[in-house]
């Protein structure tokens, strides 16, 4: 009898071995699938977002399926630090990451980024299009991807009369040329690009259509994996300028039907600082680069030209949508949609982003989750950038990093499932202009700025509020007028760390 002890022994552990890896394979198996969707300048002109202009269809059947956050926000309303905001999960007042050409692992060289912490899970991790800024002086970074990224244009010109065949101001920023080389003439002696260009063209003659083109290829092939969950951050350029799309999107719209700006004039009492005046705008043509003041012609122009951007972008999502659906991925995949941040269309008199105003905070996110979020929901809970990443850990049913950069975000599960309605009353962003540190917070019907010298720190902190049941415009600063609550939100304020100063270039 016992000369066959050892050979049960044996049987017993290849039983046990056999039962703990088919285990492992099912938990693999069972672990959800995320399509992490960036787009670039998309403030919420979206049918799902009420705006009646916007021809959305795709992005609104996202929201049909998933649930929409009414009230959500960018940390910071520029791209390059936005987007560390959401992989890092750290706001910029954390890390000092306020503009552009630092990167990231210069001060964090062991941080842990949302995709790589996918990755550290046995996940295969991989982007395409616009996810981190590649540009001014900034670069991807190869530690998040399983495989490398699939890079594409953001500044992208068919037509030769928009560029006259040379190499303009944004595309040497977009490009990274400097980098190369050296002698290039400073960005001013540059020609300026077109603000926008329609050419009679299919979809993928231009970067959105050929990444949407590669998300249907890789999905394609991951399907041919079922015991393999993927992450893939797609990240679209559109609607950022220029606003060079196929001439269809310009037609589907009545230039006499476009929205214009309704308040032309900055708030009331604000600090002039704080109000966006020329800037990215002006390194298009035919924008004029010394005036504030456009015509009816121009602002239409552009403003039509950010609307057929909108859906074009909506176009390729949709194609990249169905196939998910084609492959039946669809049933085990978390889809978020995400804009970096908002889009001033000529409201204060004022364009692109770069301010602590709604136009340029207010961003859509949307989630589709399976079997969790209730399809055709919304939820007026507030939510920030760097409150996607817990979220996706939380829903993938991972645990949180032991990460060194700042982690600030909270988990929206729970409202997401139906189990909780409230996990937070406000958030909090910032933007750095004119020498001051801008830090804000947003409740569901305020927003206090806080203005802080960055050269003087006992210089008089300067305040601007605003009520947007009653002022939705931001037409006047109500602090001095408004203390009760001024008082309370400054309270709020006050309870978060010291802002990191700005890490230098």
């Amino acid at each position: 009898m016992r000369k066959f002890i050892p050979l049960l022994c044996l049987i017993a552990i290849l039983l046990i071995t056999v039962r703990s890896t088919a285990q492992n394979n099912t938990t693999t198996q069972q672990r959800p699938n995320v399509l992490l969707i960036l787009v670039d300048d998309l403030k919420p002109t979206l049918g799902t977002y009420g705006d009646t202009i916007a021809i959305s269809p795709n992005i609104d059947q996202l929201a049909a399926e998933g649930i929409k956050f009414n009230y959500a926000y960018a940390n910071q309303a520029v791209c390059a630090p936005s987007r560390y905001n959401l992989l890092l999960g750290s706001r910029s007042t954390s890390t000092g990451f306020y503009g552009f050409g630092k990167q990231f692992r210069d001060l964090y060289p062991d941080a842990v980024t949302l995709p790589q912490h996918f990755k550290n899970n046995g996940y295969q991790v991989e982007s395409m299009g616009k996810v981190f800024h590649i540009g001014h002086g900034n670069t991807n970074d190869d530690a998040s991807w399983s495989i490398p990224h699939h890079k594409d244009k953001v500044i992208e010109y068919l037509l030769p009369e928009s560029t006259n065949r040379q190499l303009t101001r944004e595309e040497a920023f977009f490009e990274n040329t400097r980098m190369f080389y050296k002698d290039l003439p400073k960005n001013k002696q540059l020609p300026r690009g077109a603000a926008w260009e329609m050419p009679d063209v299919v979809d993928d003659a231009y970067a959105d259509g050929r990444v949407a083109n590669h998300a249907i290829d890789r999905l394609r092939v991951l399907s041919h994996q079922p015991n393999q969950p993927f992450f893939m951050a797609l990240g679209f350029a559109r609607p950022h300028l220029p606003f060079s799309v196929p001439k269809k999107y310009w037609d589907m719209y009545d230039p006499d039907d476009l929205p214009m700006p309704k308040y032309k004039k900055a708030p009331k009492d604000a600090p002039a600082w704080a109000v966006k005046r020329r800037g990215e705008i002006s390194q298009f043509t035919p924008v004029p680069e010394d005036e504030d003041v456009y015509s009816d012609e121009l602002t239409r122009n552009l403003i039509h030209g950010y609307y057929a951007s909108v859906s074009y972008m909506d176009a390729q999502l949709g194609r990249v949508m169905a196939e998910l659906k084609r492959l039946g991925l669809d049933k085990n995949t978390i889809v978020v949609l995400w804009g970096d941040h908002g889009w001033h269309l000529g409201d204060h008199g004022s364009w692109t982003k770069h301010t602590n105003y709604e136009q340029a905070m207010r961003i859509p996110i949307l989630f589709k989750v399976p079997e969790i979020v209730s399809a055709g929901s919304s939820t007026n809970q507030l939510i920030e950038t760097v409150d996607i990443y817990p979220t996706l850990v939380d829903l993938a049913g991972l645990e949180m990093p032991a990460a060194p950069q700042p982690l600030d975000g909270r988990s929206m599960r729970a409202v997401l499932d139906g189990s909780s309605s409230t996990i937070k009353d406000h958030i909090y962003h910032s933007y750095p202009k004119g020498g001051y540190m801008g830090q804000a917070i947003r409740t569901a019907r305020y927003r206090l700025v806080a203005w802080s010298s960055l050269k003087d720190s006992a210089a008089e902190v300067v305040y601007e509020l605003y009520d947007y049941q009653e002022d939705p415009l931001e037409k006047v600063n109500i602090y001095k007028k408004n203390t009760k609550v001024a008082k309370r939100l400054k309270a709020i304020l006050a309870s978060y760390p010291e802002a990191a100063a700005p890490v230098k270039r």
